[in-house]
């Protein structure tokens, strides 16, 4: 039996032929030594998301030791939640973070991309110059966060999702980090209520429902949840799609009706979020295994989206991939945890992705010196380095 550990890097680097083995061999795979579960395909693992009851959320969704506990929920917001918790958390935030704002967030992507794009010349980081920047931005801008702390917030971001080879939990430079982070948004929120703007942070206060409101704990939780998952993800997103698009890279910057494919396929071919944890509230059994009440359990995403019980050649990037199989990807979860973020993050890379092609007439990747970013969750680059022609 293979052993699948994500602490591994050397699994990090290509997990895919584990994931294959495991589909076949062990698709509810039990990793004796350190006592926890796995979910391959895709079958199982969309039902594990949308099933209530079952599989719980209330203590993270990460096995990092001191990230798997009850009290999760103070740093990751209503994904740490089940009903009804989360269904009131939840209720509350998209009372701010609604597809109106989302919407009218795309001119100014626009201005982001235009900015750093301009500022670059033939070769360039993919990820430190552009990729790593406009979600950043575009974060900060909607949360509130002046541009002058906005490398430093990046920084303290990236502390908390890499992972050290071997070591199963947040090391001490991200735990500082968010310790930082938190301080920060709390801050953020009191300065918020002594002058209220026209952000996402002034309207979180302000959300009202049913004559509920969010507390200030509440606030701050949902702010880091955004610039963790709605920095981190949308980073990766941009640098996985790059890098894929090797040989095909003539058809797109011909064909920019191709973006909206190649932004879905990257999310199906090499998602950024590779696995969810969850927390068994009642034995399950399946495929002649028993997973006892109790257990740690992982949804892995990322082989689900390379099933090929639902995905034709699943091993190949395809950038004309049919909608129905594309409307299949579980990239962004299912059921009540479904990303709040997931049209964000495709308005994003669309922008970004579209002034690239418009302006430039290739761009080639140096495969050979990228440098992948090291998670036990996230899986993406830390350096990108490309070569671009005008046209």
């Amino acid at each position: 039996m293979l052993d699948f550990d994500p602490y591994d890097h050397r699994l990090q680097d290509d997990p895919y032929p584990v994931y294959a083995h495991l589909r076949r061999e062990a698709p509810l795979y039990h990793h004796a030594e350190h006592d926890f579960y796995v979910l391959f395909r895709h079958a199982d693992v969309d039902a594990a998301l949308r099933a209530d009851g079952v599989y719980s959320n209330r203590m993270g969704v990460t096995l990092d030791a001191s990230a798997w506990n009850p009290h999760a929920h103070l740093v990751m917001s209503f994904l740490a939640l089940d009903p009804p918790e989360q269904t009131r958390l939840r209720r509350l935030v998209s009372r701010g973070f609604t597809p109106r704002r989302v919407a009218e967030l795309e001119p100014r992507i626009q201005r982001i991309t235009e900015q750093y794009l301009d500022e670059l010349d033939g070769s360039f980081d993919w990820i430190a110059d552009l990729a790593g920047r406009v979600p950043m931005d575009v974060i900060s801008e909607m949360l509130g966060v002046p541009e002058s702390d906005r490398a430093e917030v990046r920084r303290l971001a990236d502390l908390l999702v890499q992972r050290e080879d071997g070591l199963r939990d947040v090391p001490p430079a991200g735990i500082e980090a968010s310790f930082q982070l938190l301080e920060y948004y709390r801050d953020l929120v009191a300065a918020r209520h002594r002058r209220p703007a026209d952000d996402l942070t002034s309207a979180l206060i302000a959300a009202e429902s049913d004559g509920d409101r969010m507390t200030d704990d509440e606030v701050v939780a949902f702010l880091f949840l955004m610039v963790v998952a709605g920095n981190e993800t949308t980073t990766k997103l941009l640098g996985n799609a790059i890098y894929h698009l090797r040989d095909d890279t003539g058809r797109v910057f011909a064909d920019p009706g191709l973006i909206p494919g190649w932004i879905e396929e990257t999310l199906r071919y090499d998602t950024s979020t590779q696995l969810l944890a969850r927390y068994v509230v009642a034995d399950v059994t399946l495929h002649g295994v028993t997973v006892p009440a109790g257990s740690q359990l992982l949804v892995a995403l990322g082989s689900a989206n390379r099933d090929p019980a639902v995905f034709t050649a699943p091993d190949s990037f395809d950038l004309t991939r049919g909608r129905d199989e594309l409307s299949k990807i579980l990239s962004f979860g299912g059921g009540r945890h479904f990303c709040l973020g997931a049209s964000l993050a495709r308005l994003e890379s669309a922008v970004v992705l579209r002034e690239v092609v418009r302006r430039l007439r290739t761009v080639e990747v140096d495969h050979e010196n990228c440098v992948r970013f090291y998670s036990s969750n996230v899986r993406g680059f830390a350096a990108v380095p490309v070569t671009a022609g005008a046209r």
